[in-house]
């Protein structure tokens, strides 16, 4: 069965296995004691600091281990802006973050600090210029993700880190989805990444704080991992992640090469064997193995499962996946469709025929749920009532939409449809639908329940 979601977790890498099972026959002890069993786990822990921060492109010393990149993520922004407190209490990050970054900094604006949310452009990726713009004379720390989780756009990192270190603001950086293809390029301050997006046994992250960069540790005082990672190292879990680490380094340029192709067919194919999609992200600037599309007029929730009864494990940033039954940050952030979205993520080895069939399965799975749930045709046809009201209330993407299409030829053109929906989706998916019909998104303003979105027909 095809696994295509590595962007949520690779599987584990051969060598991963093979130094995790001599890790633990070698590395159970207390790398903190002198005996000889314990000398032996400081080795094993020590080889394995130098061989990720060789891979990092950092100092042994600034690189510690943590539980998890979450907490890696968590760890780094919190004692970031703790070590600077004097200069501030102002954080900026990306409107893309990933989750643990924005929890971060909703936790650092409760405990009374200030957040500035820089923009995206449709492709997902930030202006430097409109970065640099953000940061004030009290700003404390930067956060910018190295490469985004869910479209795969690259973030200029390098620019960014260059006006951080002109304003003398720290830049953090999450460098989950990227550390495999790549160390991060630029003048960062702080970085976090986690072992099972490159390979990597689960439950072991990496933060590096630059040497000179103002850190206070939160919580309570520890002695392990320089007193940034409280807790005994999980040393047979480390040894692995380093070990995988370096693994996929040494075949990232041909796999990044080989993979960007198979995505790259992916990205053109789609479109043109199934109507009424949109592929989501930067087309050049982006990881070589993750490509997002929303299909209109789909249920994600079903469109993953269909595919998993295909035998294809895929993920989605849709609504219609999530347990709040809003949008993702990242679609709406980047105000791209977000209904029957599908993030296909390519891990190492992935073979050819795999993606060919996934190409063929698709289409006839996309049809058969715009079939069972009403879907219109492929265009409006001539109709006479100047405005028309559809009442979607209560109804979950992606039947608003749905609803919208079905009657938008009941209109002249320079008519108008006003679709009343209390589905947070749809305040992306009814402007996303205009755009991709090529008629006007009029506006929204509240109703009696819920919110109500008017478009013209414009042809």
């Amino acid at each position: 069965m095809p696994y295509f979601d590595s962007a949520s977790a690779a599987p584990l890498h051969p060598v991963a296995r093979q130094a995790l099972q001599a890790a633990l026959d070698e590395g159970w002890a207390d790398p903190a004691r002198l005996y000889r069993e314990g000398r032996r786990a400081r080795l094993l822990l020590d080889a394995a600091r130098e061989a990720a921060a060789e891979a990092v492109g950092c100092r042994p010393d600034e690189l510690v281990f943590t539980p998890s990149g979450t907490r890696a993520a968590h760890s780094g922004v919190a004692g970031a802006l703790a070590g600077r407190r004097r200069a501030g209490r102002h954080l900026v990050v990306s409107a893309v973050e990933h989750s643990s970054v924005l929890h971060a900094a909703a936790a650092h604006e409760a405990a009374g600090g200030t957040v500035t949310e820089v923009a995206v452009d449709r492709g997902g990726r930030v202006a430097p210029d409109a970065y640099a713009a953000a940061l004030r004379d009290d700003t404390a720390l930067a956060c910018l993700q190295s490469a985004n989780h869910e479209v795969g756009t690259e973030q200029p990192v390098a620019e960014v880190a260059e006006a951080c270190r002109e304003a003398g603001v720290p830049l953090l950086v999450d460098a989950a989805q990227s550390l495999a293809w790549g160390p991060v390029e630029g003048a960062w301050s702080l970085l976090a990444a986690s072992a099972h997006k490159w390979g990597g046994p689960p439950g072991v992250g990496l933060l590096v704080v630059r040497k000179g960069t103002r850190f206070a540790p939160q919580g309570p005082a520890d002695e392990r991992e320089s007193g940034r990672s409280a807790g005994f190292e999980n040393i047979p879990g480390i040894v692995a992640a380093a070990a995988s680490l370096r693994a996929v380094r040494a075949e990232a340029a041909a796999e990044a090469a080989r993979l960007r192709g198979l995505v790259e067919r992916i990205r053109t194919r789609v479109p043109e064997l199934v109507p009424d999609v949109e592929v989501a992200g930067d087309p050049v600037r982006r990881l070589p193995h993750l490509v997002t599309f929303s299909c209109l007029y789909v249920d994600g929730e079903a469109l993953l499962t269909e595919l998993d009864r295909a035998g294809f494990s895929v993920s989605s940033g849709s609504s219609c996946t999530s347990s709040t039954l809003t949008p993702s940050h990242v679609l709406r952030a980047m105000g791209v469709l977000s209904e029957g979205n599908v993030r296909v993520s390519l891990p190492f080895g992935t073979a050819e025929a795999d993606v060919e069939r996934f190409l063929e399965v698709l289409p006839g799975t996309v049809a058969g749920i715009r079939e069972r749930f009403g879907a219109p045709g492929s265009g409006p046809v001539s109709g006479d009532a100047e405005a028309l009201v559809v009442d979607a209330l209560g109804r979950r993407c992606p039947i608003p939409v749905i609803e919208l299409a079905k009657v938008f030829g009941d209109v002249p053109v320079g008519g108008t449809v006003t679709v009343l929906s209390d589905d947070e989706a749809a305040r992306l998916d009814i402007p996303a639908w205009c755009g991709m019909r090529g008629q006007e998104y009029v506006g929204e303003h509240p109703a009696e329940r819920g919110t109500a979105y008017t478009v013209r027909r414009m042809s």
